[in-house]
């Protein structure tokens, strides 16, 4: 079963289940969560994790914040950084 998981990547844990096009999403959607992310703060590039859904963590200088359920940025969320936030004093 090891060699199945080459295409599929993520989603081959689901086997033959769920049906393929949503095992495509499935995959899709985990590359990217996975993938690198920039930290806010800091501004390094691939130390971002995600703890549990919405809730990021980066690695290098221990800043926890909120984000997206799959990425740590969302459309919403991209009008301010932290920083503008900051320097407007909210």
């Amino acid at each position: 079963m090891g060699k199945h998981t080459k295409v599929v990547g993520p989603a081959g844990r689901f086997g033959a289940r769920y049906g393929a096009t949503l095992r495509k999403k499935v995959a899709a959607i985990e590359r990217k969560m996975r993938g690198k992310h920039r930290c806010p703060r800091c501004q390094a590039v691939g130390t971002v994790r995600r703890l549990s859904v919405g809730i990021w963590y980066c690695e290098k200088c221990g800043y926890k914040f909120a984000g997206g359920a799959w990425l740590p940025k969302t459309e919403a969320g991209k009008t301010f950084t932290p920083e503008e936030l900051k320097q407007m004093g909210l």
